[in-house]
């Protein structure tokens, strides 16, 4: 089956309506950090508050995730999501209230805190849906499966450009409040619609007895470093083309310009199956690493939105490869039974870079400028090169090759998304 096909009939299991319900659920999540930065730092007239709500938020949502996908495995989709998705609206909606009516910033830091803890992770719980949606193509589900989550995969990047784009639009068109309140508004209709989308009785009640294996191997470490290096990119990038965009004047067009980020990326992701089989996984993540080095000096130029955007266009072309590799390394170097805590542990250390990358550029902003938050941009990209560079024998024999008789781990399922890491 051609990965064409693959997609034809995926389209044909689950639906259009809950391909198009699915990605604008996650479009929140995406819109939110940005957003967040944009309105408290417009508002205070401080970068690095606006930076340390952000990362207050990214950091509550990378803590509740495995709660929450814990809680929906043991109760099913549709009741946590659905919850999430209304508190969370509430949430976002409240933080723009609180910012119209001066609230201080330890209150608007603290509520942007609270909006991430609510904030549902549909793109994961999206992966969950596909094997038993499959589960009646026999021989092909597998196949169907890896293109399923090659889809989600570019489906996350394009939310991540989509959802700065549309940011920046309600910056623009109304204020730094537009782009939190438009979030707050598909959160609350299409997150809700995702949560009460017949697929989620797929996904209900399946718990997972088994938790044999250790999760904590010091590979995966290396892999979950490897992701906060590129979490800390994506906030510390955010945060300079946000301090940019305002001195120019243009403050909108921060959400814009970070947008080009996702596109590279999403393009790249799609580029990435045709890599042959016989390059490995940790040689991609370093050629990805150094790609980001190379590809992120030219920000220390950057002086305009034009040279900013093209520059930031180019460094997504190595995002997606390098994230892909870190992903598919982990789902091979840990134990079957906990495939899904793993991808769960990894995407939170994505959060906890973004939330360190952009305070530690917004505080660099505020004295410095731009140059110096793209500064840790940099730092980021070099801290990943020397980690994939020194752990390459690491993560070859923790990777290994997989015997035929050695069963396919199960990829993301919710169930196996335990609270426990070690």
């Amino acid at each position: 089956m051609s990965p064409l096909s693959s997609y034809r009939r995926l389209l044909e299991l689950a639906g259009p309506a809950y391909v198009v319900t699915a990605f604008l659920g996650r479009l929140p999540l995406a819109m939110s950090q940005l957003g967040t930065l944009l309105l408290v730092s417009t508002a205070t007239g401080r970068y690095a508050e606006g930076g340390l709500a952000a990362g207050a938020l990214a950091v509550a949502n990378a803590v509740s995730a495995p709660v929450a996908g814990t809680l929906a495995d043991r109760l099913g989709q549709r009741p946590i999501v659905l919850a999430q998705s209304l508190a969370g609206a509430a949430a976002l909606a409240t933080l723009v209230l609180l910012v119209h009516l001066h609230a201080s910033s330890v209150v608007l830091v603290a509520t942007a805190g609270l909006a991430g803890l609510a904030l549902p992770q549909i793109g994961p719980l999206a992966r969950v849906r596909w094997r038993p949606l499959t589960a009646g193509t026999g021989e092909h589900q597998r196949r169907l499966v890896d293109a399923a989550f090659s889809y989600e995969g570019a489906a996350d990047e394009a939310s991540f450009a989509v959802g700065p784009a549309l940011i920046g639009l309600g910056a623009v068109a109304v204020s730094p409040s537009g782009g939190l309140l438009a979030a707050a508004a598909l959160l609350a209709v299409f997150g809700s619609a995702f949560a009460l989308h017949p697929s989620g009785r797929h996904a209900a009640g399946r718990a997972v007895g088994a938790t044999a294996g250790r999760l904590l191997t010091v590979a995966f470490v290396v892999l979950v470093l490897a992701q906060l290096a590129i979490g800390a990119l994506f906030g510390a990038t955010q945060t300079g083309a946000t301090v940019l965009a305002t001195g120019v004047g243009q403050p909108g067009a921060a959400g814009l310009v970070h947008a080009m980020l996702g596109v590279g990326s999403a393009a790249a992701g799609i580029g990435t199956a045709f890599v042959p089989a016989r390059i490995g996984h940790e040689r991609r993540v370093l050629v990805s690493a150094v790609a980001l080095l190379l590809l992120s000096l030219p920000l220390l130029l950057a002086d305009g939105l034009v040279g900013l955007t093209a520059t930031v266009f180019a460094l997504g072309f190595a995002v997606a490869p390098y994230m892909i590799g870190v992903f598919t390394l982990g789902e091979r170097i840990v134990p079957s039974a906990r495939v899904g805590a793993a991808m769960t542990v990894l995407a939170s250390a994505t959060g906890v870079g973004y939330a360190l990358g952009s305070s530690i550029a917004g505080r660099l902003a505020d004295t410095h400028g731009h140059t110096a938050a793209f500064t840790v941009t940099v730092a980021a990209t070099v801290f990943a090169v020397v980690l994939a560079g020194s752990q390459q024998r690491r993560l070859r024999r923790a990777a290994g090759p997989r015997t035929p008789a050695e069963p396919e781990p199960a990829r993301a399922e919710v169930g196996a998304m335990a609270p426990g890491v070690a």
